[in-house]
This record gives structure tokens, C-alpha cells and sequence, in this order.
């Protein structure tokens, strides 16, 4: 295991960020079809500094018996059924996605991965509904912790909106490009790693060591 690797692994007590994003058919993770979704990997540099590595994107078949509300669909653009779309099974999709996950996990020396999104309880509210879909066993991420970026936004920028966040964070924004799970989960990703580096930055991270051992390490010197 690298420097880099095991500082990774001490970062977020032994998680593996992952970032997603998800274009839905409706709000309902249970009844409404996953029609997209990308997922961007993490790693950290020689000097400790969060970057992505690598992004994973598909665009997913519709569950059957799924539901398909048009206003969502005319809100975010697709059409389900265009070939041209070159859409997946969904469990193609989740299980390419865990596939790489596990993997760069493992590289990391982390013991489970967790979800980081933008409004982050929709995201994985829709990957754990198709996790259960499929009987899926062999995900990586964990089943309810997840890391919010409209949360941390809000405290590092002052911002909730993910647009908004990035322009503060002088991260280049196309909003014609947004409500794309490729590009949404991208800037997700540039805008995490923007707030978890600007911390360090700022000495928030490593962690200052307590007071307490300090005067017991002077003590027995």
C-alpha cells in the first residue's frame, strides 16, 4: 500500500468516497425507474489532496413494470425507449459500477465504500432500491451513511444549490450540460474534493493532537 493509499484509508475512517448521480423517472426509488447513472472514483494524491481518478456511466433500461411519470421525464429529457441511448440492464449497470468500486476499495485499504451525492438521501435511496431489486450481494457501499455535498456546500460556501456551489468554488458550471448524471456527478466530484482540500488547507485536517497527550507524552519524557 502506497503513502497516498493509506492516507485515503485514514481520511474517512476507513470509508471509500464514491461519488453518484441519478436521472429518474419520478421521485418513488421504489416504483419509479433508475434511467441513468454515472459514479466517480476517488483518490489522493502524494500530498494528501483529494482528486477524482476515474468515472463510470450508463444509461439503464427501465426496471419492468417500472413507473414512468412525464413530467420528470420532461424535466430531465430522456426518452427511456430511444436506441439511441445505448441503454444497459440494471443490473449490468449497478453491477459494473460495484464491480470497480470493490476493486479501487480494496486498493485503497478502505473497509467499505459510501455514496457522496448532492441531496445525497435521493441518490441512495435509488441505488439501495435497485440493490434490492436485483438481490443484489455484493455491495460495497454502505446501506444508510452517506456524505452530502448540499450539506458540506452549505457550510464551506454558503451555497445549497450544486450550480451555485461550484461557481463559488470557481468550479466551471454549464447549466445546459446539468441534469445529466455524467456531468452532475463530475462537478459532485470536483466540488467534494474542492471542500475536503480547501479543509486542509485551512489545518481543519490532519487532526491537531489532543491536549492531553501531548501533557502525557511531556510528562513521561
Amino acid at each position: 500500500m502506497t503513502a497516498a493509499k493509506s492516507l485515503l484509508a485514514q481520511r474517512f475512517r476507513g470509508y471509500y468516497p464514491v461519488v453518484i448521480d441519478v436521472e429518474t423517472a419520478g421521485f418513488n426509488a421504489k416504483t419509479d425507474a433508475l434511467l441513468e447513472i454515472a459514479a466517480t472514483l476517488l483518490g489522493m494524491d502524494e500530498a494528501g489532496n483529494l482528486v477524482p481518478t476515474q468515472t463510470l456511466h450508463f444509461h439503464v433500461e427501465p426496471f419492468a413494470g417500472a413507473n414512468l411519470d412525464a413530467s420528470s421525464l420532461a424535466f430531465n429529457g430522456i426518452d427511456p425507449f430511444n436506441p439511441l441511448r445505448g441503454a444497459v440492464p440494471e443490473r449490468e449497470a449497478i453491477s459494473e459500477i460495484c464491480k470497480a468500486v470493490r476493486k479501487a476499495q480494496k486498493e485503497a485499504g478502505c473497509q467499505r465504500s459510501v455514496i457522496v451525492a448532492h441531496n445525497a438521501a435521493f441518490d441512495q435511496s435509488f441505488f439501495n432500491a435497485a440493490v434490492e431489486r436485483l438481490n443484489y450481494k455484493r455491495s460495497p457501499f454502505h446501506a444508510f451513511v452517506s456524505f452530502d455535498t448540499t450539506s458540506l456546500s452549505a457550510l464551506a460556501l454558503g451555497q445549497t444549490v450544486l450550480a451555485k456551489a461550484c461557481q463559488a468554488a470557481g468550479i466551471a458550471f454549464d447549466n445546459k450540460e446539468a441534469h445529466s448524471a455524467l456531468y452532475d456527478t463530475e462537478r459532485t466530484a470536483e466540488l467534494f474534493c474542492y471542500i475536503v482540500n480547501s479543509w486542509k488547507q485551512l489545518g481543519g485536517w490532519p487532526l491537531a493532537q489532543p491536549v492531553e497527550d501531548e501533557a502525557a507524552q511531556t510528562a513521561s519524557a
